[in-house]
């Protein structure tokens, strides 16, 4: 049998309506990926950060360039 690796699909989201951040726990300070709602502020979970590469590949997968807002 053979496996691969999945490729990572481009996926959108409208910035007009969401905008991405990285959510850090205080106390572990596990990183989580996703989108904040402007409107709610409410935080979806898209991806758990636990290296730059997991980092990175979020940021290709949804097209994002420079810097995320980290939310504590």
């Amino acid at each position: 049998m053979f496996f691969s690796k999945k490729k990572s699909e481009k996926t959108a989201y409208d910035p007009t309506v969401k905008k991405p951040a990285i959510r850090v726990s205080i106390c572990t300070g596990e990183q989580v990926a996703g989108f904040k709602d402007l409107k709610t502020g409410k935080f979806e979970e898209v991806t758990l950060i636990r290296n730059t590469k997991d980092l990175s590949d979020f940021k290709k997968r949804y097209s994002i360039e420079g810097e995320i807002e980290k939310i504590y």
